[in-house]
């Protein structure tokens, strides 16, 4: 008799591969898994082949099998579990050295016993094929090891394992050639669907034996982690004591993982699968007290369900999921970390690493948390100042402390991960940097790599040990942590348990609230932040020059009415797509599917002309274009080479995710006198690359996200000495601006902020809103209050199909009570357009209506330029261009009866004199007849076409670029002394003031001269320096003190401190009031905003004598504004 003796009549095959691993259960444990595994994987395919149910993954594999989604959902978690540990088991019997025992085969047979019941419950094509119902595994019938049998080795399982899969692979081949077996199949699916239906409705009472397999799945976990239990005291390890009703308080510990000492490093409290986890919790904290009562050592606890796994070091942290278990260095790490582990802030920054006061601030305020037993920590650094050389510096404290041994650094490119290899090695090298994505085998105390390297080395090794486990790492870093990066690589971080310090340079009012949400943080409240203007202000980064490149093509686009005679000829003679000659190309097609010589070779001109040179002014300094596409940036490069051809193709270069070998070409741009000197580039050299010699960027392309343009503009903002000779170190960097990218920026954008972008129906409810808002202002007109009456009725029949039954309408009642009356729309204003705003995300039976997307998001563009019609809406000049794009491509698709019956209307809105002087009611005609057609836009690829034709370039214009320039927007006063002293900023009197220089005689009275030359009243100037207690005070106060002298001026006081977070904070308010005001009276440093750091006052955090040192260093800068 077999256990398998069901499977007979149904699944012959089958039940041979299963009767040959029960039969080897005793005498030969690693042929008994390798032919369990083999018997689950021919059901398998089986199941494929015959459940029409199942959708085939990418690869035919029995892993990818088992995870295909449709196949997780049909078997469920339980006996997806069973079959994975039987691939899993059976992976290790091919490829694991250890021996094997029955104790390790008998629970695989048990589970593929299991399985195999769960098939044939529901698949068997007749009553008879069916298993009896509750039929048990039968140990006892498996054969006991005969004499003179000789198990099979690894080498032979893996030979024949070959062999197999060679077989069956010929066998599919030979089964899809087949059309006669093809029609049986097809039979064989039908007839299964029936006996499935059926199946379905017997009632299944067949026992699985959860827990038998929730404790080989954590003997899978222990395994994978190097714990052998092989020894009798590995599992239920007997203790006494315990609180319960038993003789003298027996109890069991279901794993004890044991020291080489002998002394126990963690125990496990396993629970049923059925049970949350948490209900072993005070079980394993009472074994940790009998363990550690009797051999003197707290063992780390673990408990879990089999599905969800906590460890709790109780001596040091509260408990956390994890995903898996600890192998015997770690548990012993953690141990010795109780009493070795020192104080992160009395461990000094190397200052070899980082010198800069913000980067140490940065570390104190990380090391502040981890020492608040937070494990997480959000960095935001602007571009260039210093991210990786911190957390390197960090890494080296937490070593130091023997908080860390093994560190993990991720990024999400090849470059940056080569980039922070180099800088470990440079600054740490004692920690071995390995570099995965290279050397995937080295060992080190500090790895980096890119996110799918690391994901696809955390797999077990061949032989079932995990290179990579849970606790491998202390600290894990992420470079550029924001949302994207969460939602592919989430599950990295969850999977590695440790100390996790994220790392960004996109403003912290730009972080997504997710990213916030991850680091445990307030939205809009990184652990610490330093921004580009600091950086730049305190000359730890050089600012940008803007240079507005305006060639008439690129903004306009080209119109063949334009064109020279012989421009237009060889328009008609280009390869147009569909053969459609068009009138005119608007410049959303420039550069992306229409490239014209002219254009480019004038961008390239301004560049070699203008750009900042290097060598003496005989070469072009390194410069970035930033192309739309990979057919751009080949033009660019093709032109350039046309136009320059003495540099042989060498000096302006590709670089480009489609170029093979790139990180060559990357490290040959790095290199001050290598070719490249001009690197063009398709989004790839938008964020991360380091090269502090670029001088020149050239925006070739329109930038939407302020993120990636703040990150786009730290390519050129890193410091280069001497990188114009001796002493002669980089001030600037230029941006060619050829798209009007900085203008767009320079505008007062509202943030993204932190929350969930509005859904489209809400911005079409709030957009309606304020369009009855502003014709509810306008002065009376017929056609006006027609448009009015038909966005009420739009905006109330919203609201009437918002149901009270919804938990979220239910919270807005009253205001959906009060607007779903027709009769509120008819006159609302105030404070009543503010309410009717609070319902415009709430969901309503009205949506399901028009569910047209495309149709909806151009009522959105209508709405817009109704809008900017109405109240001088900023977004009409983008509104137009976007319906004059829409009609234009609308108006390339002739052929189309509805599109031909409109087509004066599409003609007319995608030119420009319908738009001059254009009415509300005449856009909401367009927005009417326009709005259902957009939908038969050719979304195709376009044929891309290059033309020669003259453009017409404007001047190159200095453009200022707001959000960095120096002095901008730090307060109203400084405004006013840019208005009065800025044609005198070098002046020697004005340049001692900010930089903290003792005035010299004569000084205040060549001050008051200037300050009355540029047309201030005599009187009100000698009033105000009166008030102020003297003219050099009041004209400080308006310009400020440098930053670099206000903590160049503090220097003195901070020498030999080693400051706490809080104390930096401090005197980071003391530099920033300085820069602000100019001076810091000592009593301020009792109010806001230095209470907000130390409410009862400096003393607290300095003590008296660092106080009294400080109130003299303030004295003294006063005096340097009083010295006449």
């Amino acid at each position: 008799m077999s256990n398998f003796d069901f499977l007979r009549a149904g699944w012959p095959q089958i039940a041979e591969e299963a009767r040959r691993a029960e039969h080897y259960t005793n005498g030969d444990p690693r042929s008994s898994v390798f032919y369990s595994r083999r018997a689950i994987e021919l059901m398998v395919h089986w199941l494929y082949q015959v459940d029409d149910t199942l959708t085939k993954p990418y690869k035919d594999d029995l892993a990818a099998l088992l995870y295909e989604p449709t196949f997780k959902r049909l078997v469920g978690p339980a006996i997806h579990t069973k079959l994975d540990l039987i691939r899993k088991q059976g992976n290790y019997a091919v490829h694991r050295p250890a021996p094997f025992t029955p104790k390790d085969s008998l629970p695989v047979v048990r589970e593929l016993f299991h399985v195999m019941v769960w098939v044939a419950t529901r698949y068997a094509l007749t009553p008879e094929e069916r298993p009896a119902p509750g039929i048990p595994f039968d140990a006892a019938a498996l054969p006991t090891p005969q004499t003179g049998v000789v198990a099979k080795t690894m080498a032979q399982l893996k030979k024949l394992n070959d062999e197999l899969d060679a077989k069956d692979a010929a066998l599919a081949k030979a089964h899809n050639a087949n059309e006669a077996l093809e029609a049986q199949i097809a039979a064989l699916r039908e007839e299964v669907a029936l006996a499935k239906a059926a199946n379905a409705t017997v009632p299944d009472t067949h026992d699985y034996r959860e827990d038998e397999t929730r404790d080989l799945f954590i003997d899978v976990l222990l395994r994978e982690a190097g714990w052998k239990l092989d020894q009798a005291r590995d599992r239920e390890f007997p203790v006494t004591g315990m609180p319960n009703n038993s003789e003298g308080g027996k109890g069991f510990v279901d794993y004890v993982l044991w020291g080489d000492d002998g002394l126990p490093l963690g125990l496990v409290e396993a629970k049923r699968t059925r049970k949350d986890a948490h209900a072993g919790q005070q079980q394993a904290k009472l074994y940790a007290d009998r363990l550690e009562a009797v051999y003197g050592q707290r063992p780390v606890i673990f408990y879990t369900n089999g599905y969800e796994h906590f460890l709790w070091d109780d001596a040091s942290y509260p408990p956390r999921r994890v995903d898996g278990f600890y192998t015997r260095d770690q548990l012993e790490l953690l141990i010795q970390r109780r009493t070795t582990r020192k104080p992160l802030a009395s461990v000094e920054v190397n200052p070899s690493i980082v010198e800069r006061y913000y980067q140490r601030r940065a570390i104190a305020k990380v090391a502040e948390v981890f020492e608040n037993k937070e494990r997480k920590a959000l960095l935001v650094m602007a571009t260039g100042s210093g991210k990786t050389r911190t957390v390197i510096a960090l890494a080296d404290v937490l070593i130091r402390a023997n908080w860390a041994k093994r560190i993990l650094f991720l990024a999400d490119r090849v470059a940056l991960v080569n980039q922070a290899a180099n800088a470990f090695k440079q600054q740490l090298p004692d920690s071995a940097p390995v570099n995965l994505v290279t050397d995937k085998d080295s060992e080190g105390r500090v790895y980096v790599s890119t996110y799918p390297t690391m994901m696809g080395l955390i797999n077990p090794d061949t032989n079932g040990v995990r290179r990579f486990g849970p606790g491998h790492f202390d600290l894990v870093i992420i470079d550029e942590a924001h949302r994207s990066v969460y939602q592919k690589y989430g599950a990295l971080f969850d999977y590695f348990d440790s100390l996790l310090v994220g790392l960004t340079a996109t403003p912290k009012d730009e972080i997504d609230h997710n990213t916030y949400g991850l680091f445990n943080l307030e939205d809009g409240v990184p652990t610490d932040s330093y921004d580009l203007t600091d950086a730049i202000e305190e000359g730890y980064l050089v600012p940008p020059v803007g240079r507005s490149v305006a060639t008439k093509f690129v903004r306009e686009g080209i119109r063949y009415a334009d064109l020279s005679e012989s421009e237009k000829e060889a328009w008609d003679l280009l390869d147009w797509e569909d053969g459609l000659i068009p009138s005119e190309v608007d410049s959303s097609a420039m550069n992306t599917w229409l490239f014209n010589k002219d254009t480019v070779d004038t961008v390239l001109e301004t560049l070699m002309t203008e750009g900042r040179m290097v060598a003496g002014g005989d070469r072009l300094g390194k410069t970035i274009i930033f192309a739309k596409n990979n057919d751009h940036a080949i033009f660019i490069a093709e032109r350039f080479n046309e136009n320059y051809p003495q540099y042989k193709g060498e000096f302006a270069r590709m670089i480009t995710y489609q170029q093979t070998y790139n990180q060559s070409m990357i490290d040959d741009f790095s290199k001050p006198e290598s070719s490249p000197h001009i690197a063009i580039s398709v989004d790839m050299l938008d964020t991360g690359i380091d090269v502090p010699e670029v001088v020149n960027l050239v925006f070739f392309k329109p930038v939407h996200s302020k993120t990636k343009y703040w990150q786009m503009v730290g390519r050129g903002t890193r410091l280069r000495p001497d990188l114009y000779g001796p002493g002669e170190d980089k001030k600037d960097f230029v941006i060619f601006d050829v798209c009007q990218n900085i203008e767009y920026f320079n505008q007062d954008l509202p943030s993204s902020g932190t929350s969930a972008t509005p859904s489209l129906r809400s911005r079409l409810f709030t957009s309606r809103l304020e369009l009855l808002a502003a014709i509810d202002a306008a002065p009376d007109d017929a056609e006006l209050s027609a448009l009015r009456e038909g966005i009420a009725a739009r905006l109330h029949e919203q609201v009437s199909g918002m149901s009270l039954d919804n938990f979220l309408v239910r919270r807005s009642r009253r205001a959906v009570e009060r607007f779903a009356q027709g009769s509120s729309w008819l006159s609302i204003s105030g404070d009543d357009f503010t309410e009717a705003g609070t319902l415009a995300d709430l969901p309503s039976a009205g949506d399901v209506q028009d569910t047209d997307e495309l149709a909806k998001r151009f009522d959105l563009v209508a709405l817009r330029a109704q809008l900017g019609v109405l109240a001088a809406d900023p977004g009409f000049a983008a509104a137009k261009e976007r319906m004059r794009a829409i009609a234009s491509a609308l108006g390339e698709q002739r052929g189309i009866p509805v599109i031909d019956n409109n087509i004066q209307l599409i003609e007319a809105v995608a030119g420009e004199d319908w738009w001059v002087d254009v009415t509300v009611p005449l856009l909401e005609l367009a927005r009417i007849r326009l709005r259902e057609l957009v939908k038969l836009i050719d979304s195709s690829v376009r044929t891309v076409v290059y033309t020669d034709f003259k453009d017409t370039a404007g001047e190159s214009a200095i453009v200022e670029i707001r959000k960095v320039a120096v002095g901008v927007d730090r307060a109203r006063f400084r405004e006013k002394a840019i208005a009065f002293l800025r044609e005198h900023e070098n002046d020697l009197a004005v340049s001692r003031l900010r930089k903290g220089l003792p005035l010299a005689p004569g000084d205040l009275q060549q001050l008051e001269n200037i300050m009355i030359e540029n047309g201030l009243d005599a009187t009100q100037v000698r009033d105000a320096a009166t008030a102020a207690h003297g003219l050099g005070l009041f004209v400080r106060s308006l310009v400020g003190l440098d930053r670099a002298a206000a903590t160049d001026a503090l220097s003195s006081f901070t020498a030999g401190l080693t400051l706490t977070a809080n104390q930096q904070s401090f005197v980071g308010l003391i530099v920033e009031q300085l820069t602000q005001r100019g001076l810091v009276e000592p009593e301020l440093l009792f109010a806001a905003p230095f209470t907000d750091v130390a409410p009862t006052g400096p003393v607290a955090l300095f003590g008296d004598a660092k106080v009294n040192e400080l109130v003299a260093v303030l004295r003294r800068i006063r005096e340097t504004a009083e010295v006449g």
